[in-house]
């Protein structure tokens, strides 16, 4: 016990040395990281922390967790739950407050410090995850607990916290001898490195490298003048003031494909899009790419796998890399045979209007909305002024009110990280603190693209006291034009709704143990997000948000039969993308021979293997691929799919009832959200539904059946 207790008091005057060399010359103020935040609902105070701030607290908070590990090896004591799992569970708290600050915000509000500093905390961070994967002493201390754990009168969250933990340390190379540890580590660096380095250059490239300037009125042909108005404001900020710039951020470029008359511009700024981080420049993705796919397979082969899908999969619900084949292609063909149908229609059109050319990429967004409004006669241009950001935003705070009474107050008195970034206090229908919500909306320098959903705490426990999570919803949606507000497209408002489900699943997290409390499958987790979409959509829902930005007036009924008419409309192209970008996925890390000579024929051949028709590409070709290429859904982009058999039938639990808001119903999934890492995701699901999801929901609702 001396020598556990001479440890932790080493650790001690570690972290006091680290705390009092690192105040601030010019504020004299001590590091925020090593104090209790003193803001309301302890938020991280941002307009303290400094990026100076960021590694004297990630060294101190390596050292603490390094002498807390040291504390749970050298105990003399026989390994419990207690003195081992749970410390080890406990364990690493100044890391998360530090890691949890610097990786949104990295994502947010980056900047070339920034990112400097990222790549130096990533490997560091990198080597100390190995550091404690691969400690012998505290995985036998691990492992010896969990070979006898049904003897330990553990409860059930005790006893997967033990399971989840062992596993975790099989899966990071406890097991391999000392050689191919060694390996790990250097693979385990040098992937960290280069998925960081892929995500910085898709920012440089989506951000920076390319502007469509129209300096031409007569250019501007087709488009709405909310859509003009913000490429003159974009000009403005880009210093071309009286001209019209587009970028690539979607908000910006869609409308542009959607209705510009101009079929060559339109191919300059989609050939823009498509073309990211492959043009041979400073940028380019190709090489990191190559690097990543051969690391990758080493990394699978050393952890006893026949490739890297096989390792990542092994966790998920699908299990195996056939499955999730399997499953992809069943609804390909029916996809691809309505895309081409689609496609065959839209160049009636163009053949019709006399128009000399094949249908191209570029085309499809603007002869599908020809084609919507022929079959439909519905266009986006009678929906937007419906769907103001304001309205979603009420949208979505009403769908969660009806369905868990919960409310959601402004509060300008919380610090932000962003003048553009608002805060919410959570409440339930008692006024209980439930979390923190922060909401940005808008696409800026230095923010990546896309929609996600973070946070600056999560849930859990502590001395038996509950810490109540601070999520934050991130998007980049159309801004306002002039005196225009911000009129959002249909798709921009599902985008909303859907990472308002995952900002749901934090709020809601409610379990006893950090490693367990939302550790869910990834084929799992766009659960939670994909079923609040099918609220957006529901008819006495968007009479409730969906108002006109300048009468008032509620949507008519009129224009959501249309838009329910239209709900099937163009999901051979949605589908099929998005199956075609999956199956791409899985080709990369399946392959025999991890050696790719062209990422460019790589890709070719994939998609001409499938079958994807020439008018269609991958929602993300390889060079821009960040869902695989950045870590964050390598091997796993098809389980938005997967989750959408689970989001379609778990709805019909709802609609069953004839009740959309039913309580009962919403009681039990609440249940699913927070109890949601309690056992294994098909359980959890079972547990909710009493019974295994239908694929059949999801086939009526895509019009694939």
């Amino acid at each position: 016990m001396k020598k556990v207790l001479m440890i932790m008091l080493g650790a001690g005057v570690v972290l006091a040395a680290c705390t009092n060399q690192k105040k601030e010359t010019a504020t004299n103020m001590v590091n925020p990281f090593f104090t209790e935040y003193t803001t309301p609902f302890q938020v991280p105070p941002f307009d303290e922390i400094k990026l100076e701030h960021y590694m004297p607290a990630l060294d101190s908070g390596i050292v603490l967790q390094e002498a807390e590990i040291a504390a749970i090896v050298n105990n003399p004591e026989e390994p419990t739950f207690e003195n081992t799992i749970l410390a080890y569970d406990q364990s690493g708290e100044l890391i998360r407050k530090v890691m949890s600050v610097s990786g949104p915000l990295n994502s947010a509000i980056t900047n070339p410090e920034r990112q400097a500093l990222a790549r130096e905390m990533t490997p560091k961070m990198t080597r100390h995850r190995d550091n404690i994967a691969l400690n012998p002493g505290l995985f036998q201390r691990v492992k010896a607990v969990y070979d006898k754990r049904s003897e330990l009168g553990l409860d059930a969250q005790q006893l997967r916290l033990v399971e989840k933990f062992f596993q975790d340390f099989e899966r990071n190379g406890a097991n391999l001898p000392a050689e191919d540890q060694a390996k790990l580590r250097t693979l385990n660096e040098e992937i960290s490195k280069l998925q960081l380095q892929f995500g910085e250059n898709l920012l440089a490239e989506s951000n920076k490298n390319f502007r469509l300037v129209i300096d031409n009125e007569a250019d501007l042909a087709g488009l709405s003048e909310d859509v003009i108005l913000r490429a003159a404001d974009q000009a403005k900020k880009d210093s071309m003031e009286g001209k019209w710039v587009f970028t690539l951020d979607k908000p910006s470029m869609l409308p542009f494909l959607q209705y510009a008359e101009n079929r060559a511009l339109r191919e300059k700024l989609y050939t823009g899009y498509f073309m990211r981080c492959d043009n041979d420049n400073a940028f380019d993705n190709k090489e990191i790419i190559k690097k990543l796919v051969q690391l990758r397979h080493e990394k699978g082969q050393l952890m006893g796998f026949d490739n890297f899908a096989e390792y990542v999969i092994d966790v998920n619900m699908a299990k195996t890399p056939e499955a999730v084949y399997d499953f992809l292609l069943k609804l390909w063909t029916p996809a691809m045979k309505i895309a081409a149908a689609d496609r065959d229609a839209m160049q009636q059109i163009i053949d019709s209007e006399g128009g000399d050319f094949k249908l191209a990429p570029w085309d499809w967004w603007y002869y599908s909305e020809k084609l919507r409004k022929q079959k439909f006669n519905l266009d986006e241009g009678q929906i937007k002024p419906y769907f103001t950001l304001d309205n979603a935003v009420d949208g979505i705070f009403y769908t969660a009110n009806k369905l868990y009474g919960i409310t959601f107050e402004k509060r300008d008195d919380l610090p932000t990280y962003h003048e553009e970034a608002v805060a919410y206090e959570v409440k339930e229908a008692d006024g209980r603190h439930v979390g923190v919500l922060f909401m940005d909306f808008h696409p800026r320098d230095g923010k990546r693209v896309g929609a996600w959903c973070t946070g600056f705490r999560s849930s859990g426990y502590k001395n038996g006291e509950h810490i109540y999570p601070i999520v934050s919803m991130v998007m980049n949606f159309t801004r306002p034009a002039g005196d225009t507000p911000a009129l959002l497209s249909f798709d921009e408002v599902s985008t909303l709704f859907h990472e308002f489900g995952h900002a749901l699943h934090s709020l809601f997290a409610d379990e006893p143990y950090n490693r367990t409390s939302r550790s869910v499958p990834r084929d799992f987790v766009e659960l939670p997000s994909q079923i609040m979409e099918n609220w957006a959509a529901e008819p006495a829902v968007m009479k409730e948000y969906a108002r006109h930005y300048q009468t008032g007036e509620a949507i008519p009924d009129s224009l959501i039969a249309k838009l329910q008419a239209a709900g099937t409309f163009d999901q051979g192209f949605i589908t099929g993308e998005y199956i075609a970008a999956s199956l791409l996925d899985m080709d990369y890390h399946t392959v025999t021979n991890p050696v790719i000579a062209d990422v460019r024929e790589f890709e070719k051949k994939s998609m001409e293997k499938y079958g994807l028709i020439p008018e269609i590409l991958p929602r993300y070709r390889s060079t821009y691929f960040s869902h695989t290429f950045t870590g964050g859904y390598t091997a796993g982009y098809y389980v938005y799919l997967w989750a959408a058999v689970l989001d379609t039938d778990a709805f019909e639990a709802f609609k069953e009832t004839g009740d959309l808001f039913n309580p009962e119903v919403a009681a039990r999934f609440r249940t699913l959200l927070a109890k949601s890492g309690s056992d294994e995701g098909m359980n959890i699901y079972r547990q909710f539904r009493g019974k295994d999801p239908s694929i059949e929901p999801l086939l009526r609702k895509r019009g694939l059946k």
